[in-house]
Parts: structure tokens; sequence; C-alpha cells
């Protein structure tokens, strides 16, 4: 509750007697009354004002513009804080979809470079088996001893027991064994006979291109004629 002071009070209620004292002398013609005239007339509210402490309205006031102040100050951090998140997720998203499309590339380009290499090296295979195939003349039989120097020869002597040892077991080196049930062929009993013309269109009649194209098979699917037979001392089949 705003209050007035005592001395503001005096002051007031003094002005007020005053002023009347002076209206009261005039009209009497004292000479009081003239002394009265001198006397300044002091506004009351002037007085009441300067002393009205600011009161519990303007620490209220402060306290409010404080709070906003703090609110806003809080909401701009939480903002900027979003707003750096956001940032941060959209940025971490581009660098993920960046380094997925190198891999990607790299992977691809890994891919095309083992496929040139096993592709030369393929052909190189097929090249050395074709050329030592064709130094053999055309017969109308052959004995296992001369498939078996073709072999050596073909082959290569650090694998060609790996080979032996699996072309013992299926066709006991007749190249023209044939799998009654199957239908399996050759030294090597390829099943059927016939993809054996992948190494030549005399697959039924030269050993020499079924030795080829066995030694392919072996070096595509188990890396040599050794890892073939590892496979078949395991399984009794390759």
């Amino acid at each position: 509750m705003t209050g007035i002071s005592v001395r503001g009070f005096a002051v007031a209620s003094a002005t007020a007697v005053t002023s009347v004292g002076a209206v009261v002398g005039v009209a009497s013609g004292d000479e009081q009354g003239a002394a009265a005239e001198s006397l300044e007339v002091v506004p009351a509210s002037a007085t009441l004002l300067s002393e009205i402490p600011a009161g519990t309205n303007a620490q209220l006031h402060t306290a409010s513009l404080t709070q906003q102040a703090e609110v806003q100050s809080v909401a701009a951090d939480a903002e900027a804080r979003i707003a750096a998140q956001e940032a941060a997720r959209i940025q971490a998203a581009e660098d993920a979809t960046e380094r997925r499309a190198a891999e990607e590339r790299e992977a691809q380009e890994r891919a095309e470079r083992e496929a040139a290499e096993a592709a030369a090296a393929a052909a190189a295979a097929e090249a050395q088996s074709a050329s030592a195939s064709a130094d053999y003349a055309v017969q109308s039989s052959y004995t296992v001893a001369e498939i078996q120097q073709m072999a050596r020869e073909i082959v290569g002597a650090d694998q060609f027991q790996c080979f032996s040892n699996i072309v013992d077991h299926e066709s006991d080196w007749n190249y023209q064994a044939t799998n009654p049930s199957s239908g399996a062929y050759g030294l090597m009993q390829a099943l059927p006979g016939s993809k054996m013309a992948s190494a030549g269109a005399d697959w039924q009649t030269n050993p020499a291109t079924q030795i080829r194209w066995g030694l392919n098979y072996m070096n595509d699917r188990y890396g040599s004629p050794c890892g073939a037979w590892d496979f078949w001392t395991v399984n009794n089949w390759y």
C-alpha cells in the first residue's frame, strides 16, 4: 500500500491552514493578512509525489522483464542447439552418402580389375594348354604312358601328382571311359562329357584336349589340381 509521509501531511496541512488564514486576513483588513499574502503556497501534490516510494508494482515489472529476457535467452539457445544438431545430421548424411559412393566405385573398379586379370590369366592358360596339346599328333589310340606324359607336360611337374591321383580314381587313365549310369565321360569323367568341347571339338578322341579341360576346371574351381585333390580326399568327388 502506497503511503504518505508525516512530513508531507504536515506540509499539506500547513499550506491549507495558511491559505485559509490569508483569506481571512484579507477579509478583515488585518496586518497579518497582508503578511500572509507574501507566503508561498506550496502544492501538496508536489511533496506527496516525491515522497511516494517505487513500490511493489515496479519490482514486479522489473522481475517480469528479467524473466522474459531469460526465457528469450533460453529459447534462443535451444533454437541454436537444434539448428546445430540439424546441420550436423545433414552433414553426416552427406558424408555417409559420399563414403558409400566412393566404396561402391572402389568395389566396382576392383571387381572389373579382378575380372580382367582372371580373363587374362584364363586366356594365357588356355593358350598355353592349346599350344601344348597342339604339339601332339592325332592318333587312333593312346597308351596310358603316352597320356600320362601329355599330362606331365600340360599340367606341370609341381601339380602332376595331384592331377594323376584324381585321374587314377576317376578313369584309370582311360580317355574313353564312360559311366553307364550317369554318362560321365573321359579322363576327368566330365558330366556331361560335352562340356569338354570348351577346350576343343575333339574332346571325345584327344586325351590332350581332355587334360587341358580338366586342368582349367581344377584351377577355376579349386585353385589348382592339388586343391582339387584335397577336396576329393574329403568328399570322394570334385
